[in-house]
């Protein structure tokens, strides 16, 4: 079986997102942490409590996921081959992280093109025997967008720095991405394979005023029902930005209802930012 579900194409340029093998599920009583570069043209270096951890980090990279113990982390981004942390890029911010969760740092761009950064939360809790996970992060410098299947719209309005999720039968689908309320797309389309018992999280990133939209893939394992990770997820994003200052980690607020997607089977959440 064959639908239709995300797009690689960015305005003016082609490039490809590719699949790698899902991360490992999170260690017992640890946390899992990934980081991915969505500034374009900037390469940096990332620090983790004062340590470089990853060094000159490029656009549309993605680091780790590494395997932490459960603590408050401060991390702060800095130009490439900076002596030290004292003149970050962005933050630092002290990262709360708990046991038996997953989550993803993303340095990205504001709608409006500033330079920010994103910690979401993965959701790893279990899927239905033949499903997968698909979720969609608009972090790039553009209007919010709909995501397209088959000709129907799937997510509808998605902002940036807001995701939203749905549990899919697992398959290889074909989508676009538009802007909100119009047919033409913008990116796409492509196909993307979804896995069983595999989150498959896209990130929409780049600048669309710099022609340079692009897509990065990660994908992290959600939990069975012989594993210790939990079965429900704390879903939300945390925000920061140059100025240090942290943002509370935000709850779901809706539910996605009416897809019109017959016999699709998908059940959508929105994330967005605490206010």
């Amino acid at each position: 079986m064959r639908k239709t579900i995300f797009a690689s194409v960015a305005v003016g340029t082609v490039l490809a997102a590719g699949l790698g093998a899902p991360a490992m599920a999170v260690d017992d009583g640890k946390a899992e942490l990934s980081v991915f570069h969505g500034i374009p043209g900037l390469t940096v270096d990332v620090y983790v409590n004062g340590e470089l951890t990853l060094d000159d980090f490029e656009p549309g990279d993605m680091g780790g996921p590494l395997q932490l113990a459960p603590d408050t982390y401060s991390v702060a981004i800095t130009a490439a081959d900076a002596a030290d942390d004292s003149e970050p890029v962005l933050g630092p911010i002290d990262l709360p992280l708990e046991a038996d969760m997953s989550y993803t740092a993303v340095a990205h761009l504001t709608a409006d093109g500033d330079p920010t950064a994103t910690l979401f939360t993965n959701d790893i809790s279990e899927t239905a025997s033949g499903e997968g996970r698909l979720t969609v992060r608009h972090v790039a410098a553009a209007p919010a967008v709909d995501i397209w299947a088959d000709g129907a719209v799937l997510f509808s309005n998605l902002a940036n720095p807001d995701e939203m999720m749905g549990d899919v039968p697992a398959a290889t689908y074909e989508a676009a991405v538009s802007l909100t309320g119009e047919t033409d797309p913008v990116l796409g389309p492509t196909d993307v394979p979804i896995e069983s018992g595999v989150n498959t999280i896209v990130y929409a990133w780049g600048s669309a005023a710099d022609a340079n939209l692009a897509l990065a893939v990660q994908t992290v394992d959600t939990a069975t029902q012989d594993s210790a990770t939990p079965t429900g997820v704390q879903a939300g994003t945390q925000g920061f930005a140059d100025e240090g200052s942290s943002m509370s980690i935000a709850a779901t607020v809706g539910i996605l209802a009416a897809l019109g997607l017959a016999g699709f089977g998908v059940t959508a959440a929105v994330s967005r930012r605490g206010r």
